[in-house]
This record gives structure tokens, sequence and C-alpha cells, in this order.
């Protein structure tokens, strides 16, 4: 199991690496992810099926969904019960990645990724109502691999080093650095068509995640002009929601205008195919891009850790036999 996890309340980018993972795993790999399901209408153990919705299993479940139809995705709160039961339902599963499970104490992972925010790095972070942690900052000690997550693309060595002293890893643990690669955004029911944004074009930014502000400075930096409607992380849209974004859309006087918003609050809008079909709603997708040529680097410590999870559990059964 490689669990995916942070000390502090979200926003992290947890989901990117659980995708970054997905994409180097699912090929060779049977893979599956199991989450919490956070404010999904459901609650228990479920399975994720052809005619699943996000209500169903949660947002971010329901993109690893969409995008990953190969891998089995799980949801339950408690995953020390979870796990056994999607075990049973994926028949020869190799490899589990578990979602923010890192205070999961019941749960002993065989590799663990830390993650925590340049901006708010977990060594500088407090408790609880005071600060983002939820847990000790001695917990990072159990983490085979710390990511700091949303760094300046153009983060220096020096910064680096600092950073790296500062959280004073063990002998034992890689540190690695990512920043927020955006891509081209894609229609919301069409994928294949897709907007190039340009410093002509006037967005509507619509969205409900944790921590907007890097989205919203590259939306500063590479458009004419943006204006947001923000709600609540893991906000579920309403009726009365979306005619508030189409009025919002219709005030804007610009040529070159669209609605932009993210894949995890996508999975909630997509349902709405009445109240949208007639306004250029577009999808931003993320992905974590490596800083200092590290992505191979993390990719092979992955790739070693489950190769070689399986050698010694094929030698223990030849032992056995």
């Amino acid at each position: 199991m490689i669990c995916v996890g942070n000390l502090s309340m979200g926003g992290t980018g947890k989901s990117p690496m659980v995708e970054h993972l997905l994409s180097i795993l699912s090929e060779d790999y049977k893979v599956a992810t199991l989450s919490r399901g956070y404010k999904r209408k459901t609650k228990g153990y479920a399975l994720a099926g052809e005619s699943t919705t996000a209500l169903e299993i949660g947002d971010e479940p329901m993109q690893f969904h969409i995008k990953f139809p190969n891998v089995a995705v799980a949801v339950g709160e408690r995953r020390i019960e979870a796990i056994p039961q999607l075990i049973q339902d994926v028949p020869n599963l190799q490899a589990i990645i578990l979602d923010d499970a890192y205070q999961h104490r019941e749960i002993i992972a065989d590799f663990n990724i830390l993650l925590t925010d340049f901006s708010n790095l977990y060594c500088d972070d407090f408790f609880l109502p005071t600060g983002d942690l939820r847990d000790e900052r001695k917990s990072a000690k159990r983490a085979n691999i710390i990511i700091v997550t949303k760094c300046p693309p153009n983060l220096s060595i020096l910064e680096r080093d600092d950073i790296i002293e500062k959280l004073y890893p063990e002998q034992h643990q890689s540190i690695f650095f990512t920043s927020i690669a955006y891509e081209t955004p894609y229609h919301i029911y069409h994928p294949l068509e897709q907007w190039v944004l340009t410093l002509r074009d006037e967005v509507l930014l619509v969205c409900g995640i944790a921590n907007p502000l890097p989205l919203k400075e590259y939306l500063h930096e590479n458009t004419h002009t943006y204006y947001q409607l923000s709600y609540s992380d893991h906000h579920i849209f309403s009726i009365e929601d979306l005619k508030e974004i189409k009025s919002k859309f219709e005030e804007i006087n610009a040529k070159s205008k669209l609605i932009l918003t993210t894949e995890k609050d996508a999975v909630r809008l997509v349902k709405y195919t009445e109240e949208l079909h007639d306004i250029p709603l577009y999808v931003l997708p993320i992905k974590p891009a490596f800083l200092f040529d590290a992505e191979s680097h993390f990719n092979q410590l992955v790739i070693d850790y489950i190769a070689k999870f399986y050698k010694n559990n094929n030698g223990n059964e030849k032992e056995n036999n």
C-alpha cells in the first residue's frame, strides 16, 4: 500500500499526486485507490461502477474514476474495514493507493508520501485552530518521501537547500519539490475541444477548492482579467448556483470570454447538461511538475518499491512451499 497524505488540513495537492502515481503504475500493475469520499451522500464502503456519480463517492474519487477507467476506485470512512473488502472485490489486486490516510494509525502503509505546501510548511505550522496542523510534526518521520508542493517554478537551489535544512529529514527520507503545471482547458462536455488562454480572454472562475490562490495567480498572468465565484471546498452545486453562474457570466461584456473551473468542481457540475449546454464552460487540468529534473528519480523510487515488495513476497511464498 502507498499512502499519500499530509499533516495539515487539505490544500496540499494530494489528488494530483495520486493521479501521478496512477499514471506511472496503472499500465503495469493492477491498481486501486481508496479514499474517504468526503462530502458524499452515502456512507460506508463503496466501489465505483459504470453508473456511479460524485454524490455517491465524492468529487476527487469520481475524478480518478473518470480519468483512469482501468483503475478500481473505492471509498470508505473506515479504511481498516474497507481494505479487505476492496481486496475481495478486485481479484489479483497488486497495489492500493491510500488517498489522505496518513493519520489512520490502524493502517501501516508500506510506503508513505507526505505532502507539505511551500507557503505553509508543517515545520512552521501549529495545531488547529491556531494553525492548520491536524497531526503532530514528529509524525513526518514515518514518511519515505516528503514532497514540498506548490513551489514557485523558479525556486532556486539555495531556497531548496534552506527548506531541506528546516525540514531536517531522516536518513531514509527523500525530499522532492513540485510546482503546479496548468494544462490546456477542455470543454466540460467535449474534451477534445480545447481553449488556449490568451491575454484577450476574460474569465469567470467558478471553484470550490481549499486553496485557489495559485490558480488565481495563474489567471492573473495568463488572461486579460478574471472574475470569481467562490464556493466552499467540495461544494455541491445547486440549481440556484447555476443561475448565479449564468447571470454573472452574462454580465461580462467581452468578445472573448469563458467560464473556467477545476477538474474537481467539474465532476459536480457535469450533471447539469440542460442548464450549461449553451455556455462555454471549460475545465482546467493540473498536474505536479517536479523541479530540479527529479521526476524520473521519484518515479523510480515508487517503481522500485513495488518491484521489491513483490520480489520479497514471492520469495516468502517459495519458502513456505
